[in-house]
């Protein structure tokens, strides 16, 4: 399993196993070494060597924590973050997750008797999912990884495709939290933690949430931001300490830099801190998508060493199969970050900042306007009979289309007509094909997750996870509800995922301090009317960072970066997708339904679909016929 995961950890690794206090348990590591270069290696260990730790991440509080935890008593031998998670447990059990800040994916195993009957296995997981943890459970036992990969080495995780997983890889681009592309393989959800009890492997061990931001000290804060104005002075030294925190490393620190507002934010605070941090693009010579002159602008204006990386469809087509084995679940995104990283990687940096994120907590997606009229046209929808709405929903996706693009109008009509077949209007607008245009691809499974009479989930599906995300931002205001689910579900299952995966196959570790816990709680704590401004598109963090950022990136208007797959698959690689398409994978054969996989590509060759349906297709095929031979 450790040889299977490598790339995340070239420095070296560690293991545990053959401890007769817990026959059977074994702990493997792949580090790739940050903090404490020389005396960081893991597993570490307490005092007393009854405790100890593995983890995949950066704790950037651990100082604070130590200071704290040595007035305790407790003694440290090493300068590393890890550490501080032995005397955390020793002292806290199983809240010490709360006492942490950081991105991480955890393992603590105590051997004490007093504890319980025998040794216990904790496992947790970071508040936004930013590194990732998956389990699965059989007849041989519990195992659980940083990867998939990693998982099918041990012999214990299953081979079969899961038609769940396809449903909603096919609906939103990326597999949804938490199920996995193979059955019986889960992900612990964002801010979960588990317990296992190592001796009783006829105990399935459950899922619990350990964050929530409505119980946090920022919700609590009655002197909280409560309008526009005060919230703009209290995020700015919030945004600041951040970056700070994100920069702490004993190796070089890099950034991603494009021509927006998040990574530009990023890189104004980073080179206050770090002058002449290094800085890296992607540029795309001759086509409408290329930012590399305004983002040199910004780079010179934060004071930067500033990289270009040209990309172009020949590049893409010979370095494919870099992509897929790169990616450890499908995904239609990812692709960009693959190859920013790779030049990151190139020379010598272990660390990258991103602005990820910033979208998200800043209202910078279209889906902060379009989801409150979705959410009102399924409102009038679920008042008027079932039959009435499906008779007229030819006619409302014709209307639509007058007024929008093809793909939207479909996704629209859809919540007209079928809005309870998806818990929010969110996951409409959030979709790469509408629940009914995905019936032509697929017999699609839309199971709710079974629950026990504790309120623990027995079985978990991608459903549970959204209908559990709408009805958490049922209680927020609408901004905060689709800045919610934002983060919980796309942030999650895509962006978060596909940069771990893809930056971690180069050993590239990708922070992102627009995510940061403080920063996220004092968001999450804001009113609406404190968190936006209509009309104006991250009006809180230009504001707060105003004095900061160049001129040319506070005017502009909202640009998604993205890379020219309209000209590619037109172009250089429509070979390739064309070969993808007339040879489905193995595993895919009697799930994807071959007419409607046919139908999406001549669709999109008579320009009546956007590029993101043949290639989610195509990325889907190509990771199949690498990871699940039939």
């Amino acid at each position: 399993m450790a040889r299977a995961m490598e790339h995340r950890g070239p420095d070296e690794d560690g293991f545990l196993v053959n401890d007769p206090r817990a026959p059977g348990l074994a702990l493997g590591i792949r580090r790739l070494s940050i903090i404490d270069l020389v005396g960081g290696s893991q597993p570490i260990w307490n005092e007393t060597h009854d405790i100890a730790v593995v983890m995949n991440g950066e704790l950037y509080n651990y100082k604070e924590a130590r200071d704290r935890l040595a007035r305790l008593g407790h003694k440290f031998k090493t300068q590393s973050d890890t550490e501080i998670l032995v005397h955390a447990w020793e002292e806290w059990g199983e809240e010490c997750l709360t006492e942490i800040r950081g991105m991480f994916a955890l393992a603590i195993v105590d051997f004490r008797k007093h504890y319980t009957s025998g040794p216990v296995l904790f496992l947790g997981r970071d508040p936004l999912g930013i590194k990732p943890l998956y389990y699965t459970q059989g007849p041989e036992g519990f195992a659980f990884a940083s990867e998939v990969r990693a998982l099918r080495t041990s012999g214990i995780a299953g081979g079969k495709l899961s038609q769940d997983a396809v449903t909603s890889y096919l609906l939103f681009g990326s597999v949804s939290e938490p199920v996995t592309m193979f059955e019986g393989v889960f992900s612990l959800p964002p801010g979960h933690r588990m317990l296992v009890y190592v001796p009783d492997r006829r105990k399935i061990p459950r899922t619990h949430p350990w964050w929530d931001p409505r119980r946090s000290s920022a919700a609590k804060d009655t002197k909280r931001p409560r309008d526009f104005g005060s919230a703009v002075k209290q995020v700015k030294p919030i945004l600041e300490d951040a970056v700070r925190a994100h920069l702490i490393a004993d190796v070089p620190v890099g950034l991603f830099l494009s021509s927006g507002l998040d990574s530009g934010a990023i890189a104004s605070l980073a080179a206050r801190e770090h002058p002449g941090i290094q800085s890296f693009t992607l540029a795309f010579p001759g086509t409408e998508y290329d930012e590399s002159e305004l983002t040199r602008r910004v780079a010179a204006h934060c004071g930067t060493q500033h990289k270009e990386i040209p990309l172009d469809g020949g590049a893409v087509v010979a370095r494919m199969e870099e992509v897929f084995g790169a990616l450890d679940q499908p995904s239609m995104d990812g692709v960009n970050t693959y190859f920013v990283s790779w030049a990151a990687r190139e020379v010598g940096l272990k660390v990258a900042l991103s602005g990820l994120g910033g979208d998200e907590l800043f209202a910078g997606y279209p889906t902060f306007e379009n989801v409150p009229k979705l959410e009102r046209l399924a409102t009038i929808a679920r008042l008027i009979p079932r039959g009435i709405r499906h008779a007229t929903h030819g006619w409302v996706r014709s209307a639509l289309g007058a007024s929008m693009p093809r793909d939207a109008a479909a996704k629209a009509a859809a919540a007209w007509s079928d809005s309870g077949r998806l818990p929010h209007a969110y996951f409409f607008a959030r979709a790469l094909f509408a629940p009914e245009d995905l019936r032509a691809l697929i017999e699609p499974r839309f199971r709710p997750s079974s629950i026990a009479a504790d309120g623990t989930t027995l079985e978990p599906t991608w459903m549970g996870w959204l209908q559990r995300s709408a009805d958490e931002a049922e209680r927020m205001e609408p901004a905060g509800a689709v800045s919610w689910m934002e983060m919980r579900c796309y942030m999650a299952s895509t962006l978060l995922r596909d940069t771990d995966s893809v930056s971690m196959a180069r050993s590239l570790e990708v922070r992102v301090p627009l995510l940061d816990t403080p920063l996220v709680e004092f968001m999450c704590a804001l009113p609406d009317e404190a968190r936006r401004i209509r009309g104006r598109q991250k009006a809180l963090l230009v504001d707060a960072l105003k004095d900061l950022l160049p001129a040319e990136i506070i005017g502009q208007k909202k640009r998604t970066f993205t890379l020219p797959w309209e000209q590619w698959l037109r172009g250089p690689l429509r070979p390739k997708l064309e070969a993808s398409f007339s040879e489905i994978a193995g595993s895919l054969r009697g799930v994807l339904k071959p007419d409607g996989v046919r139908a999406v590509m001549e669709s999109f060759v008579a320009g009546k679909t956007t590029w993101s349906r043949p290639w989610a297709i195509f990325a889907l095929n190509e990771w199949c016929k690498r990871n699940l031979p039939a």
